[in-house]
């Protein structure tokens, strides 16, 4: 056990109960199109909805979330949200012995997970500072993407793997499980927060006067559309998810109907591409500190993320490679770069504001999500399979352009404060 892990013990509590998290919603990712898929034969246009539908809550909550995240203490939100998650996940199981499970209540069950998880994510990318040093964050970001790439690596073979020797509505009593193991995780960290400053504005300042919601959101939108780092990351992360997730949305149809993989190999490839996550979490670090945290980002996206154009060459037998080494580069590249994004975001950002900063952002990463994969059950369904993983996967490596033509493209390093992104020396200095 590495040096975090071993001596912080708030710390270990919480990356074990992300890590459950991570893998219960990995043997969703596999299992509910599974169900949908082989259960209740649902069409390209319906998988598409079930994708769309675990992400439309960050464009319908994401922004009052973030709000509430800053007025209240965050552990309470995630240990609501762990538990909420498992009961949903419970019901699925339930309603099919029943005989009521349908696409319509499939939906409902991952629009309703899909509202919990926009509030444990926001609260918990503001809880994580609260129990590190500005030191060890970067450490900690970097194991927890590490164990999360881990955990849908296993989640996802074992998703496949129980679709096939016990049923893919099985599957939901492991993701129920691995959230009340979450939650007991949670419960167990003894850090308590301070209170928080409700009525803290953009300039960190108590006002001493109730503070609308709305006007609230409007700083945290406005905080990220005035600075040019904020905006350029959600814009980026707003485009490619668009494109990534539209092509993850269709990849379980397309091996399983257009290439022919069946539902057992199928949680395996998906868990041998996922492996990418691991090598990108063990080396982001190391590449960021001999490259520079700005030109190492450019490096890992859009730059070894492109070869995802492999994926939609896949074919049957030894042509199955093309998905893995596509799908390894892929996802090795997202999570290098998100571990350098969030240690840039969280020391970058004032911590009164990160819950509504990081909501901002999330609303516009996120709120694409469901875009993106309406999009693609749309084209699925009208000009065919693999052509939509064409225009998804050549969209990936094309959002870039939004990188190239940002202040990330010339400067070495991410700064560490707003004020040093205005200076041309210390960590933001033009290369």
């Amino acid at each position: 056990m590495s040096g975090l892990l071993r001596r912080h013990r708030d710390f270990r509590l919480l990356w074990c109960g992300e890590t459950a998290g991570k893998f219960g919603a990995s043997v969703t990712g596999v299992a509910m199109p599974l169900i949908a898929i082989s259960t209740l034969d649902a069409g390209t246009f319906e998988i598409g909805l079930l994708g769309a539908a675990a992400w439309l809550p960050w464009l319908l909550i994401g922004l009052p979330v973030g709000v509430w995240v800053d007025r209240i203490a965050r552990r309470p939100i995630m240990l609501g949200a762990a538990a909420s998650s498992c009961a949903l996940f419970l019901a699925v199981p339930l309603a099919h012995w029943a005989g009521v499970l349908s696409v319509g209540l499939l939906l409902t069950i991952t629009l309703a997970t899909g509202v919990s998880a926009v509030f444990f994510q926001t609260a918990y990318t503001a809880y994580l500072p609260s129990i590190l040093a500005p030191a060890d964050q970067a450490e900690g970001n970097g194991k927890l993407h590490g164990s999360a790439s881990a955990a849908q690596i296993v989640g996802g073979g074992a998703g496949g793997l129980i679709a096939q020797a016990a049923g893919a509505v099985n599957g939901m009593f492991v993701n129920a499980g691995t959230f009340l193991t979450s939650f007991v995780c949670l419960l167990g960290i003894g850090h308590r927060e301070p209170p928080p400053n409700a009525t803290a504005g953009v300039d960190g300042v108590d006002h001493r006067v109730p503070r609308s919601l709305v006007r609230e959101i409007g700083e945290g939108l406005r905080l990220v559309a005035h600075d040019p780092w904020l905006r350029t990351f959600a814009l980026y992360g707003g485009a490619s998810n668009l494109a990534l997730v539209g092509l993850q949305s269709m990849q379980l149809v397309f091996l399983v109907r257009e290439v022919g993989v069946s539902e057992g190999a199928v949680g395996a490839l998906i868990a041998a591409g996922s492996l990418g996550g691991i090598v990108g979490a063990f080396v982001s670090r190391r590449v960021a500190a001999r490259m520079g945290t700005a030109r190492a980002f450019l490096a890992f996206e859009p730059g070894v993320s492109g070869l995802v154009l492999l994926v939609p060459l896949t074919t049957g037998g030894a042509g199955l490679l093309l998905f893995v080494f596509g799908s390894f580069a892929m996802v090795a590249g997202v999570v290098a770069a998100n571990v350098i994004k969030a240690g840039f975001q969280q020391r970058y950002c004032p911590p009164q504001l990160l819950g509504r900063i990081t909501a901002s952002m999330q609303f516009v990463n996120y709120g694409t999500i469901p875009l993106g994969a309406l999009l693609a059950g749309t084209l699925g369904s009208t000009i065919g399979i693999r052509p939509t993983m064409w225009v998804m996967a050549a969209a990936i490596p094309a959002m870039g352009l939004i990188l190239v033509l940002s202040p990330v493209r010339r400067c070495r390093d991410l700064p560490t404060t707003p004020r040093d992104s205005t200076a041309p020396t210390v960590p933001g200095r033009v290369a």
